[in-house]
Formats: C-alpha cells, sequence, structure tokens
C-alpha cells in the first residue's frame, strides 16, 4: 500500500504541474493589466484574480480550500500578516486569500523564471537574505506597502519548516516591521499543506483538504519586538497544535 502511494503521489505531482502551468498560462496576460494601475488598486486587481486562479486550481488538484477568520480584518486598515511556513503550498494559500491588497515578502530566486517573475514580482517584495543593502530596501519597501493600505504578509520562520516541531524560532522582522509603523499584527494559521506537498519528498502530491485560519489582531501597544515575536509565537503555536488534528 505504501509503494502504491509513493507512485500515486508522483503521478499525481504530473498533474499539479501540468495544471499549475496550463492555468497560469490562461490568467498571465489579464494579470499583467495590473502593472498598469497605481496601487493599491493595481495590487487589488492583481488579487482578485490570482485568488480565482488558485481556487480553480486548487480544485483541479483535490485539494479544496476553507478560510477562517476574514472578519479579523477591519475595512480601511492595513495589517502584518504572519503564516506558519511548511511547505511550497503555502504560498498560494497566502497572498491570495488575504482579504484585501496585499504584498508578500519573497527571495528573489522565483523571480528569475521566464514569465512566471513578473507574476511573482507584481505580489511581491523581493528580498536577498545574503544582503544586508537588499534587506534595508526591502523594509523600506514593506513600510510603504502598508502605507497605502495594502497588507504586508510575512513568512516569521523565514524558510520552511524541516523539524517535527510545530513552528520554527521566529525572525524579528515582522516584529521590527509593527514597531516600525504601528500596524497592528494577524497571526494566520495554515493546516495540511505538509501532508499534501511534503517539504521533505522530492515531487511528490497527494489531494488533501487544506485550511487557512486568520486570528485575532494583535497591537504593539508597547511591546518591544522581541516581547512581540514571543507573544505571536505562543499564540501561532498554541493554535496551530490545538487544531491541527481537528
Amino acid at each position: 500500500m505504501k509503494f502504491i502511494k509513493e507512485i500515486a503521489g508522483r503521478i499525481w505531482a504530473v498533474w499539479g504541474m501540468i495544471s499549475f502551468i496550463v492555468t497560469f498560462l490562461i490568467v498571465f496576460i489579464p494579470t499583467m493589466l495590473s502593472y498598469l494601475m497605481p496601487d493599491p488598486k493595481g495590487t487589488n486587481y492583481f488579487i482578485v484574480i490570482a485568488r480565482g486562479w488558485m481556487r480553480t486550481w486548487l480544485l483541479l488538484v483535490g485539494c479544496p480550500l476553507k478560510v477562517k477568520g476574514r472578519e479579523k480584518f477591519v475595512k480601511g486598515k492595513a495589517y502584518i500578516v504572519t503564516c506558519n511556513h511548511n511547505s511550497l503550498l503555502d504560498i498560494p494559500l497566502s497572498c491570495p486569500f488575504i482579504p484585501g491588497p496585499n504584498k508578500t515578502i519573497a527571495k528573489t530566486s522565483f523571480a528569475k523564471i521566464p514569465l512566471f517573475g513578473w507574476f511573482y514580482r507584481k505580489g511581491s517584495v523581493l528580498v536577498d537574505r545574503k544582503s544586508e543593502i537588499s534587506r534595508r530596501q526591502s523594509f523600506d519597501e514593506m513600510k510603504k506597502v502598508l502605507s497605502l493600505g495594502m497588507h504586508m504578509s510575512i513568512y516569521p520562520e523565514g524558510t520552511r519548516n524541516r523539524t517535527n516541531e510545530p513552528l520554527k524560532k521566529f525572525y524579528d522582522g515582522a516584529f521590527k516591521l509593527a514597531i516600525a509603523t504601528g500596524n497592528d499584527i494577524i497571526p494566520s494559521v495554515i493546516f495540511n499543506t505538509k501532508k499534501a506537498l511534503p517539504v521533505n519528498k522530492p515531487f511528490y502530491f497527494i489531494p488533501h483538504k487544506l485550511e487557512i485560519h486568520f486570528l485575532d489582531p494583535i497591537a504593539v501597544n508597547g511591546l518591544s519586538a522581541e516581547q512581540l515575536k514571543e507573544k505571536v509565537f505562543e499564540i501561532m503555536k498554541n493554535y496551530y497544535v490545538q487544531h491541527s488534528n481537528q
């Protein structure tokens, strides 16, 4: 049975890749029109199309998505959204399904992919983590995103969690950004992506129901970046542990 599942996972990965490419090519030109619009209007247009694309693709690959907590986002406010990171599937679950226009902090490597790189850039603030100059520039760019009334999505674990712990240790960036701007943080917990697309299995994909839960906003309220980081970490970890087996 395990051998059959391994073979099925490879076959489904092929279908996942083919369906992703075909549906991406369909939405590519419409999304590029977003470059002709000023932000936040252009990014909002981009997110609406990306959401429709991802809804369609997730259904095609047998991974229906449930979103909880949209009401946590107050209209007219921009938030820093912190997401846990277990799989490459987390990316199409975060940016498109955060209510309203938003951008995600993202590494520069994907931006070099032909065609997809243009799409990727529109929804991202790019950073080269090896470059101190790039990190400073991306921090300023994230502040600009928030000042325009758009949300900023950040994976505080930095990279995918390859451990057996619920969360990896958080980096400081999201919390220093909250201190610098005064914007509230909305913790976001993603479930089951590592079951569908495991980080430790190359080219393996199994259909699974996915969920993303947005939790109550957390205000800075005089906390230091370290205190804020610890508070968000505990909230996300406890919520993930309590709900991951439901």
